[in-house]
């Protein structure tokens, strides 16, 4: 018979996932905090051709007036006069970014104005009016 030796049982090495873990949830926060969030305006608008219509940076309020005269932002309808105080709030979260406007075409242009008065109003200067950019 042959002597077999028995070695002492060592302990299985255990990973401590603590710091992983840490690492993990400070990466998601971060990303949390960086991100930009856009509030879309939540409905279809038919915007007019424009051969001047540029890519807009740093928009992130869209407000949409459709050709009945409603406004919508951040996907429901609004009062127009209550757009002042829902910008004023959406601007100071983003302070750098702009508004834009994507007006229907069969709106009618006093809304439009009522519109980017109020805006006006809440504090913002960087305002852009929606344009489809025409193929000519």
């Amino acid at each position: 018979m042959s002597a077999r030796r028995h070695l002492p049982a060592q302990d299985e090495a255990e990973l401590d996932m603590t710091p992983m873990l840490d690492i993990v949830f400070i990466m998601l926060i971060f990303f949390i905090v960086t991100a930009s969030f856009v509030k879309e305006s939540g409905v279809t608008v038919s915007t007019p051709q424009a051969q001047t219509a540029a890519q807009q940076e740093n928009a992130n309020i869209f407000i949409a007036i459709t050709a009945e005269g409603e406004v919508w932002i951040d996907r429901r309808p609004v009062d127009p006069r209550s757009v002042r105080a829902i910008v004023a709030r959406l601007h100071a979260d983003k302070p750098e970014g702009s508004v834009i406007i994507q007006s229907d075409e069969e709106a009618a242009t006093g809304r439009l104005v009522e519109v980017m008065d109020q805006v006006r109003l809440a504090g913002v200067e960087k305002i852009a009016i929606a344009a489809d950019k025409s193929a000519q």
